[in-house]
């Protein structure tokens, strides 16, 4: 039974249409994932369902006495001197009647902040976005909602908040309470929905499902509407020649054919083009010394707090390094003492040698509000220069999506999506050997958020990474620097080879000793929810094996090559007798080591290869 109805949906923003006579419903228990590009109307849809915003034209049926409980993206909250206070009068749970019901209420918040890792008592107007995030959500699951709509909730959440979110909504919610999410955040989307709904030019189109199965049938009707698009295209170019030869066409009157032409025209005019993807270009520049960053016993505190105690790596030139860890664990902190931006209480930071850094704060602090986007990126010239290419700056705003008429808007009046453009863009304007990107991914929508992973996964310079999308991680890093203790770090942190999954895997088996008085505990089963197959993947060193492996195997050829005319020179009988005994077992040794290092390399081959597959594949098999 559905438990709304939306039918011949009109809503426009300015001549923009947001929803073109769109139709779905949603069903009692279903959990559903709204996607689409930036600035489709997503975030509209939601507030219409909510009834924070009117249809311009159609109609919205609800089921009568239908809770619904909406979370915006960026929560507001309601003066107080606690979060708690704040929530209760968000929530209005103040002016229950029912001092049982009331009371009760107040119990379940207090509940859910427990839960979400949120003090009651903390000060919501020091709060990070993060927390505010929290707080909203705790209040929606506390008021137990029948149909729960939440905008981005990942945004600003650390994985264990993340994780703690996908175990309430496929717990408590699932086939009790319905759900209707917008999120970039694909792991997210596999974990907690049983259907995808994308706006697109308009519509809502559905797809029965994980995210992945939307994947792969969307892949297939992209590519049949683009072939649909060209006959269309051809045969009404073909009209169009037909009716410019003029005097033939009005000779032959034949007044079907220019009506015909007349309606193709009108479809043309009338066609809505899928939203342009962004166009990412790296200037990687020179290239840095071999070592980029090497830390040595690194210590940090803040009063009691100690962020980083002894910390020891180096990063090489080419490595994409993952700092993971919750809110407040100390990421952009140590970013800062890795950068020279923030002093160490002890230790040292050896920056290598002719670096070119490029940082994306998560904050965005480098945007000043009062200038135009042009502004940003090229003050005082028409022109931009990336990757040895000379641009004018309305061509290269272009590749981010900003139209001319965007180019001269101030940059505080633009959206997290738009800013998070336009931050890429004054980024990727300049050579950098070095990036540092602090939660890159917020506000991306998906399309955009997969043009910038495979960007980086061909990056040539080093990356460090900070971000909470579990499936970013996996597919850009090679190593990952996590504290040793999760969630509750003590300035101990420990470096591992892999991406997110990886880490998950490999931690267990880091925890650190018992002391000898205490009795070691096994390390807590991991809780797998529909564990899929595992992705193939290369790590570092295989990589790096598999590079050098040509250059090991003409080696070796080259040496028994060599050894072998060294044996058969006619004066040979006159070399010491111990030095014939090593010539002669190395030549019989030889041809085995070869041989394994073929065998490597084909072993590794396949494995790159495998590896380097349509994500799709293994998307497809997540929940296989």
């Amino acid at each position: 039974m559905s438990i709304f109805s939306l039918m011949d949906a009109q809503l426009a923003w300015g001549d923009a249409a947001l929803l073109d006579h769109a139709a779905m419903s949603l069903e009692a228990g279903e959990r559903v994932g709204l996607i689409g590009r930036n600035g489709t109307g997503k975030s509209s849809l939601l507030q219409v369902i909510a009834k924070k915003e009117k249809l311009d034209a159609g109609e919205l049926r609800m089921q009568d006495g239908l809770r619904a409980v909406y979370v915006e993206q960026e929560p507001a909250l309601p003066a107080a001197p606690t979060f708690r206070e704040s929530l209760i009068a968000r929530g209005g749970l103040d002016a229950i009647a029912d001092d049982r019901e009331k009371w009760t209420a107040y119990a379940r918040l207090d509940e859910y902040l427990e839960k979400l890792s949120l003090p009651g008592d903390a000060d919501p107007q020091k709060a990070s976005g993060g927390e505010k995030k929290r707080a909203a959500l705790a209040l929606a699951l506390s008021l137990k909602p029948d149909l729960l709509l939440l905008d981005e909730p990942t945004n600003h959440l650390d994985v264990e908040t993340i994780l703690t979110l996908e175990s309430i909504l496929t717990g408590e919610f699932k086939n009790s309470r319905s759900l209707m999410v917008i999120t970039h955040d694909r792991a997210f989307l596999v974990d907690t929905v049983t259907r995808i709904i994308e706006l697109d030019r308009g519509v809502l189109r559905s797809y029965p499902g994980n995210f992945a199965a939307y994947e792969a049938r969307k892949e297939e009707e992209l590519a049949a509407e683009a072939l649909e698009r060209a006959r269309f295209d051809k045969f009404h170019a073909q009209e169009e020649v037909w009716i410019r030869k003029g005097i033939e066409a009005r000779r032959t009157r034949n007044e079907g054919r220019v009506k015909r032409l007349e309606e193709l025209r009108r479809q043309r005019a009338a066609r809505r083009e899928r939203i342009g993807s962004i166009n990412l270009t790296i200037d990687a520049g020179e290239k840095s010394g071999k070592v980029v960053a090497e830390v040595t016993d690194l210590t940090k505190a803040f009063g009691n707090r100690t962020i980083v105690k002894g910390l020891n790596f180096k990063l090489m030139r080419g490595d994409k390094l993952g700092l993971l860890g919750h809110n407040g664990a100390g990421k952009s902190t140590l970013i800062k003492l890795l950068l020279g931006k923030l002093a160490p209480d002890s230790g040292t930071v050896k920056l290598g040698s002719n670096l070119q850094i490029a940082y994306f704060d998560q904050l965005r602090e480098q945007l000043d509000d009062t200038k135009t986007v042009a502004e940003t990126i090229s003050p005082g010239s028409d022109w931009v220069e990336v990757a040895g290419e000379r641009k004018h700056i309305m061509s290269y705003l272009a590749d981010f999506l900003f139209s001319p008429q965007r180019a001269n808007v101030p940059v505080g009046n633009l959206s997290g999506g738009e800013r998070n453009r336009l931050l890429l863009a004054r980024l990727f304007a300049l050579p950098a050997n070095l990036l540092v990107l602090d939660e890159p991914t917020n506000d991306l929508d998906i399309d955009s958020l997969e043009l910038l992973e495979e960007t980086l996964e061909n990056y040539k310079g080093t990356i460090i990474l900070v971000s909470h999308d579990r499936r970013f991680l996996d597919d850009v890093v090679t190593q990952v620097l996590a504290p040793v203790n999760w969630p509750a770090p003590d300035g101990r942190w420990m470096e591992f080879i892999g991406g997110y999954e990886d880490w998950v895997q490999q931690r267990p088996a880091v925890e650190m000793p018992a002391k000898p008085s205490e009795k070691v505990k096994a390390p807590a089963e991991r809780p797998v929810k529909n564990a899929p197959p595992q992705r193939i993947r290369m790590s570092f060193k295989e990589t790096k094996e598999l590079e050098e492996l040509p250059a090991k195997i003409e080696a070796l050829e080259t040496e028994q090559s060599d050894l072998m005319t060294a044996m058969c020179a006619a004066d040979y009988f006159k070399t010491d007798v111990a030095k014939q005994k090593a010539d002669k077992e190395r030549s019989d040794a030889l041809p085995a080591l070869i041989e394994a290092a073929y065998a490597r390399w084909e072993e590794l081959t396949a494995k790159s290869e495998a590896a380097a597959q349509k994500k799709t594949v293994w998307r497809s098999s997540l929940q296989a």
